[in-house]
């Protein structure tokens, strides 16, 4: 069945599939997820991705990508 491939990601460590078509960007990924891209440091495999560059950035199956967001307060 061509189409119907489970995509892979993991995230923070944990495997996320993602049946329906895998998030183009890390800016679509960040929208999928609820996340701010404001409040948000983003690293794919071991390399910090700038924040004005979300939206160019392309996911592959298998990345390894980590998000560390910020809360305020304290």
């Amino acid at each position: 069945m061509m189409g119907s491939e489970i995509e892979k990601l993991t995230i923070n460590g944990k495997a996320r599939e993602f049946p329906a078509g895998m998030p183009k960007t890390l800016a679509d990924l960040l929208g999928r997820l609820n996340i701010n891209q404001a409040t948000v440091v983003a690293e794919i495999d071991g390399k910090i991705i700038e924040r004005p560059n979300f939206a160019q950035t392309r996911l592959a199956a298998g990345q390894n990508i980590e998000l560390v967001r910020f809360v305020g307060g304290g």
